[in-house]
């Protein structure tokens, strides 16, 4: 009898307890989280902390945090934290009355992009298990994962001899103001250039001749197609050209920025949720290397226009040095190249042929 008055005072107190678990469990809790740092480049590990406070005087037998994350964003493996199928990160907590609890998830960055992890699912439970109650919390916990920037060792060994000279001062654009000369006309000469006077007295064509400057304006263009007949977006297993690409791009683009040279850079394909091309016209100053890299972050591998109509998007810019990195030439390309140089541009084509190959056109 005495054992049986037991039996129905545990499951009375138990079935107390799961009402007032019920009615307050998750009203008296705090849940924060948040990256240690708002941007990392891909392949660095950085820490997600989470901190859970129990404001109310009850105990809580277990509480599950629950959120989907990206299979981008690799968890180190912990006590009272599961990862399933890297889509699913669960962290299991024991709050008792008025208590706060923090903790530091590892977290390896595998692929650029942004990301966030914010939104949960909290569920709060009973010792038995025979009642929870749950509710969704939204949150921002955003973090930008910038290109990797490669090593020297890295790139291919003719192209990074062409970034080298890319980006030390040296002899680069002709300074319109800097007259030296005059000789006769030859093919890809500005025609703003021609002088009227000596042509009319040789009889032929002349033009002016300038000095240059060391001053170097660099663009770096990023075709997010593969060939010029593509039609359609590229798989998610097609994207290792292209992303190879993002990478080197950023890289140069850093290379010259701490070099004081301004810089800017463009692609036919859109950042976030635009559906434009992204254009960053060249520019310097102390936060342009963090507008660059959060822009070739941001950038979706999805082309808007064909690369040689993007690029007669570009004509109105000029005195600027253009870096095309792509994994194709075709006549059309080559037309805009002759197209942006008779504007004053220098333009380079530099082909990647895969993560192993490149050479300059």
């Amino acid at each position: 009898m005495n054992v049986l008055v037991i039996v129905l005072v545990l499951v009375g107190l138990n079935v107390l307890f799961d009402l007032i678990l019920h009615w307050f469990a998750l009203k008296g809790l705090q849940c924060a989280r948040r990256f240690s740092v708002p941007a990392a480049h891909e392949g660095e590990t950085v820490e997600v902390i989470e901190v859970v406070r129990n404001d109310r005087p009850l105990l809580i037998p277990w509480l599950r945090l629950e959120s989907r994350i990206s299979p981008h964003l690799r968890f180190g493996r912990q006590d009272n934290l599961g990862v399933s199928g890297e889509m699913y990160h669960r962290s299991l907590f024991m709050l008792m009355p008025y208590q706060q609890i923090t903790r530091r998830h590892k977290v390896r960055l595998m692929h650029r992009g942004a990301y966030d992890i914010g939104n949960a699912t909290l569920t709060a439970g009973d010792l038995l298990g025979f009642s929870c109650v749950g509710q969704e919390q939204r949150m921002s916990v955003p973090i930008l994962v910038y290109p990797k920037l490669l090593a020297p060792e890295e790139m291919p060994a003719p192209f990074y001899r062409l970034l080298g000279e890319s980006i030390v001062p040296r002899q680069l654009l002709q300074d319109p103001f800097l007259v030296n000369g005059i000789r006769p006309y030859q093919l890809r000469d500005n025609v703003r250039d021609i002088h009227w006077a000596a042509t009319a007295r040789t009889g032929e064509l002349q033009v002016r001749t300038h000095d240059f400057t060391a001053q170097t304006r660099l663009m770096v263009i990023v075709n997010g197609q593969l060939s010029h007949h593509q039609w359609g977006q590229l798989m998610d297993y097609e994207h290792g050209p292209v992303e190879y690409a993002i990478s080197v791009a950023a890289t140069l683009c850093v290379d010259a920025l701490r070099q004081g040279l301004p810089c800017g850079m463009a692609a036919n394909m859109p950042m976030g949720d635009s559906e434009e091309c992204t254009v960053l016209p060249p520019d310097a100053g102390a936060a342009r290397e963090e507008e660059l890299l959060a822009a070739f972050a941001r950038l979706r591998v999805k082309f808007i226009k064909s690369f040689h109509e993007f690029l007669d998007e570009l004509l109105t810019l000029s005195g600027v040095d253009f870096l095309i990195l792509s994994a194709y030439e075709s006549k059309e390309i080559r037309q805009r190249m002759d197209a942006l140089r008779l504007m004053g541009n220098t333009v380079q084509l530099v082909l990647l042929d895969g993560e192993e190959d490149a050479h300059a056109c």
